[in-house]
C-alpha cells in the first residue's frame, strides 16, 4: 500500500497473470508457450506495445483499492469511460465498485490543502494551475475550507438525527474534497494507459500522485509490460 495526499492511499489487492502471460497470449496463434522469460520474450513485449498489438496485454489483470478525494475519483472515472471509446483502447476491461453514502454512514473524511498547497489559477483561465499562492492567502482559504466542512458535517448529522434518510442528508456534505473508496479492476493494457496519461506533467497534480502510486505498484508485478507502454513513443 502506498499513502497519497494527507489521508489517501492506493493498495494492490490482487493480480492475474504476469509478463509471461502477455508473451504466451501473443504466441498462442503459433501454438507455442514459454515456461520462463528470456531476452527474446522481453523484446517481444516491447514490440507488441510499440506496434499497438495490444490484445495480449488484456489477458493480465490488476485489482486496486483506492481511497481518494471525490474530485480525483470523478476524474479517474471519466477517464475510464472515455478510454473505452478511443481507437485501440476499446474493450480494455475495467470494473469499478465504489462506496456509497446511500448505505455507508461512517464519519466523513475530507482532503484539506495546507497553506502551502493551494495553487494559483492559470492566466488563460482554462484547466490546470500555476505554482503555489502565498502562505497568507493559502492559510486564509485553509481556514475557510475547514469552516465550510464543519458547517456541512453539522447539517448532515442534524438531518440524520432528525430522521432524514442518509441518501438525502448527504446533500449537506461538501462533496469534492470528501474521501471515497473504490475497487478498480482493469487489464494490464488499461492500467498502463492510465499510468501513461495521468503521470504526464499536464495532468492534475492530485491525480498525478495517485497515478505514480499505481505505477510503482504495477511495476513490481509487471515490470516489462508496464515499461513497454511507457517506452512505446520513444
Amino acid at each position: 500500500m502506498i499513502n497519497v495526499l494527507d489521508k489517501g492511499y492506493v493498495r494492490l489487492v490482487d493480480t492475474m497473470g504476469s509478463d509471461l502471460t502477455v508473451v504466451n497470449a501473443a504466441r498462442a496463434s503459433f501454438a507455442k508457450e514459454s515456461k520462463e522469460l528470456d531476452e527474446k520474450d522481453e523484446r517481444l513485449i516491447a514490440y507488441l506495445a510499440k506496434h499497438d498489438h495490444t490484445s495480449p496485454f488484456r489477458h493480465a489483470m490488476l485489482q486496486f483499492e483506492v481511497y481518494a478525494p471525490l474530485m480525483v475519483a470523478r476524474q479517474w472515472w471519466k477517464y475510464i469511460i472515455g478510454s473505452s471509446h478511443l481507437e485501440g483502447i476499446g474493450d480494455t476491461m475495467n470494473a469499478w465498485n465504489e462506496s456509497s453514502r446511500r448505505y455507508v454512514t461512517m464519519e466523513p473524511t475530507f482532503y484539506v490543502p495546507t497553506k502551502n498547497e493551494w495553487r494559483g489559477k492559470p492566466d488563460n483561465n482554462k484547466q490546470g494551475s500555476l505554482g503555489p499562492v502565498d502562505d497568507e492567502l493559502g492559510a486564509e482559504f485553509t481556514e475557510k475550507l475547514n469552516k465550510y466542512i464543519k458547517e456541512g458535517v453539522a447539517l448532515y448529522e442534524e438531518a440524520m438525527e432528525r430522521g432524514i434518510c442518509a441518501e438525502e442528508a448527504r446533500l449537506f456534505l461538501p462533496a469534492y474534497g470528501m474521501y471515497v473508496s473504490w475497487y478498480w479492476t482493469a487489464s494490464l493494457q488499461s492500467v498502463a494507459h492510465f499510468i501513461k496519461q495521468r503521470t504526464d506533467s499536464h495532468s492534475q497534480y492530485e491525480i498525478r500522485l495517485y497515478a505514480e502510486a499505481v505505477k510503482e505498484l504495477a511495476l513490481e508485478k509487471f515490470p516489462l509490460g508496464i515499461q513497454a507502454f511507457l517506452d512505446m513513443d520513444k
